[in-house]
């Protein structure tokens, strides 16, 4: 059907609004299937100069500070995620706006499962593409993962699975919700894009807006946000939900009870197998894998197999090495405070928490508490949250203020008790010192053993 994308563009006045990893995607797919079509690439930087566009007499730029004027003049603009419009009147152009997303579901809505969730959706998302690619074919992995979807389009067919990893930037201008959508949770984040909690939300909840009778979402019960934003609203689809509270079930219920994950009375996993992901948030997210085993009729000894086989991904709660007794996890990908309370809740043993990043004007006031009442004995404040948040701190924490990482590692070898664990878990995001959570994962993993040798 991916034909039916290049008609859609065809003879248009199009333009790419943002030329990062999902623009660049956007381009080649154009110029494999539209080699000679005039195209327009909109950014910020200056893109003109990259080596994969020397050779294309067909481009037009818009470049520097203006780049998002006069967008009114494409008949399409296909927006990369990244790109905000939060100050921007957008009410003319919405109409023209479409995205890599946008254009997998107009085209391929039935064969998707969207999975999304201001925490989780990553590892939700590759867990279960692990589980139908183990017991099925075509199964595709996409999305805010790192694989754009238009990448491999001409590879899918009916039959194919698409497990998409959508983030709230990617659902904000959908217009189709996918034929299974999942919404893991709700919480604080990305205000600095989306300019309000509120809109933030709102654009997640797109994955269900748009679904209809025979459609499927699935959610949680025990995120309040989350539950409260499905009782103001009316959605069409058929609803399943999880939970950790048994007494919240019905059909469509899957739950924790006595030590078991059960789905309409049957007992589907042991909580207490053993099993790499851990704490009650990756309980949760196995419970959502579990629930589309069965939808999908898996073999379900081949799915718990695959669940406690899984490793996890490169730095949520990754166990990077001990050295001199004391065991170094990282937990980069914890950019607000609640995933950051999950790891230590998951890890038991935390007696020193290096923390603090970019300030997206969260409230962490419940941060603050938690941090105060829990057994971490030392706390390691990086900029910037981590300096205003540790001034609020009780006397009774060993406190310390460091502006690197190389101090927070010193500090920790230092005072860290044996036996027990250090944990990078900035409860922030890292772009005003690194370019992702990933480079500053790696770059933590570097410094501790470098520290040891």
């Amino acid at each position: 059907m991916y034909h039916k994308i290049v008609e859609e563009l065809k003879d248009k006045k199009v333009a790419i609004l943002g030329f990062g990893v999902e623009g660049k995607s956007t381009y080649n797919f154009i110029r494999k299937y539209l080699p000679n079509q005039i195209i327009t690439i909109i950014d910020k930087n200056d893109v003109s100069t990259l080596e994969m566009l020397q050779n294309d007499n067909n481009i037009d730029f818009v470049m520097g500070d203006d780049y998002l004027n006069n967008l009114d003049i494409y008949d399409l603009i296909i927006k990369s995620p990244g790109i905000t419009f939060k100050d921007i009147e957008t009410s003319n152009i919405r109409e023209k706006i479409t995205s890599q997303l946008e254009l997998l579901l107009k085209y391929y809505k039935n064969n998707v499962i969207g999975i999304t969730g201001t925490k989780g959706k990553s590892t939700t998302s590759t867990l279960l593409y692990e589980v139908l690619k183990s017991q099925r074919e075509n199964v595709f992995l996409l999305g805010n993962i790192g694989n754009p979807t238009l990448d491999d389009i001409d590879k899918f067919n009916d039959d194919s699975i698409l497990v998409v990893e959508m983030s709230s930037h990617q659902l904000e201008f959908i217009n189709t919700s996918p034929h299974y959508g999942v919404i893991l949770n709700l919480f604080q984040d990305h205000l600095d894009h989306a300019g309000s909690v509120n809109h933030y939300h709102d654009c997640k909840m797109n994955m269900f807006k748009y679904q209809t009778f025979s459609d499927i979402g699935v959610y949680c019960l025990d995120n309040d946000t989350l539950a409260d934003k499905i009782k103001d609203n009316s959605y069409f689809c058929s609803l399943y939900k999880f939970t950790d509270n048994s007494k919240l079930v019905d059909d469509k219920t899957i739950y924790i009870e006595d030590d078991y994950i059960v789905f309409n009375g049957e007992k589907l996993y042991n909580i207490n197998d053993e099993r790499k992901l851990l704490g009650i948030h990756n309980l949760k997210n196995i419970m959502v894998v579990l629930l589309f085993s069965k939808l999908f009729n898996l073999d379900l000894n081949k799915t718990i197999e695959t669940i406690n086989s899984f490793k996890g991904l490169s730095h949520r709660m990754e166990n990077i090495g001990t050295f001199n007794s004391i065991t170094y996890y990282s937990d980069t990908i914890a950019t607000i405070p609640e995933a950051t309370i999950a790891a230590i809740n998951s890890l038991k043993r935390v007696n020193t928490l290096i923390f603090g990043g970019m300030d997206r004007g969260i409230d962490y006031n419940d941060f603050i508490e938690f941090l105060n009442k829990c057994d971490v004995e030392n706390i390691i404040c990086m900029p910037t949250t981590g300096m205003v948040i540790g001034k609020k701190l009780n006397n009774n924490k060993n406190i310390y203020f460091v502006e690197t990482l190389e101090e927070a590692v010193s500090i920790a070898a230092k005072v860290t008790k044996k036996d027990m664990i250090c944990l990078l878990s900035p409860a922030a995001p890292s772009y005003e010192y690194y370019k992702n959570f990933l480079e500053k994962g790696y770059a933590y993993q570097n410094i501790v053993k470098n520290h040891y040798k």
